[in-house]
């Protein structure tokens, strides 16, 4: 039985949660860090032999996590497992609309989870693990937004355009380290979670996009957070992963 640790923020609903579930197996180790705890899936991990650790933080105040993160990692065994995979998946849409619109508190907030959350974990992750023998990956859950523009989401597609270069350049460090990690900025596709019923429910003179939005669940065009997840994972567990830092799962 392979030892393995896969830690997922934002694990509490929607596609964070869907991928912990499609992570418990025998020998697994599931760190979870959300704001809040999944209502079965300590029932479900202890049904399917993984152990789980629930770690609740509000990743809008990253700096403690991220120390948090490190020492655990640093505490741990460097051979104790196989394989070792953080999954930066928190993220808050924001308040929908211009940025002028927006509180300087409500703006940072929403960068904070966003951007500063991974690029804090990502380097806890890195430094905690720096002298083990697992192979190491980081997959960042992006978005396409992070590809192109749209108004009324500028802190949002600030934060997703962030986290690909940020990839990109962890990833050129971790080249010419010996066992260095992996790194991939994901687009997961669209899916049917809350945050897509906040797209759907904004105001259409702050958010010109809001019909296509409404269009797209009205013509079932978004994944289920249980398929989407399904593809993540075959995505991490590619044996090309990180050949190319910044992807799309719709184009795997």
């Amino acid at each position: 039985m392979t030892a393995t640790l896969h830690i997922v923020t934002g694990a509490s609903r929607g596609l964070g949660a869907a991928i912990a579930q499609g992570l418990l197996a025998p020998g697994a180790t599931l760190l979870c860090i959300a704001r809040g705890r999944h209502p079965t899936l300590a029932d479900e991990a202890a049904r399917a032999g993984a152990e789980l650790l629930a770690w609740t933080h509000d990743l809008a105040d990253p700096v403690p996590v991220a120390e948090r993160l490190q020492a655990w990692l640093a505490a741990q065994a460097p051979d104790r497992y196989a394989e070792a995979a953080l999954v930066n998946n928190a993220g808050v849409v924001g308040r929908i609309g211009p940025v002028d619109a927006c509180s300087a508190a409500e703006l940072s907030q929403s960068l904070r989870v966003g951007l500063e959350a991974t690029l804090l974990l990502s380097a806890a992750f890195l430094a905690g693990t720096a002298g083990w023998s697992a192979g190491r990956r980081i997959l960042n859950i992006s978005s396409g937004l992070g590809r192109r523009a749209m108004a009324g989401s500028a802190v949002y597609c600030a934060a997703k355009a962030g986290m690909d270069h940020l990839s990109r350049a962890m990833a050129l460090d971790e080249v010419g380290r010996p066992n260095g990690a992996r790194i991939v900025s994901l687009a997961p596709g669209v899916i049917d979670t809350d945050m897509q019923a906040e797209l759907r429910g904004a105001d259409p003179a702050g958010f010109p996009d809001q019909g296509r939005f409404v269009a797209l669940k009205q013509g079932g065009q978004l994944s289920s957070p249980a398929d989407a997840a399904a593809r993540v994972l075959a995505f991490l567990r590619r044996p090309d992963f990180g050949q190319d830092p910044v992807a799309d799962v719709r184009e795997a």
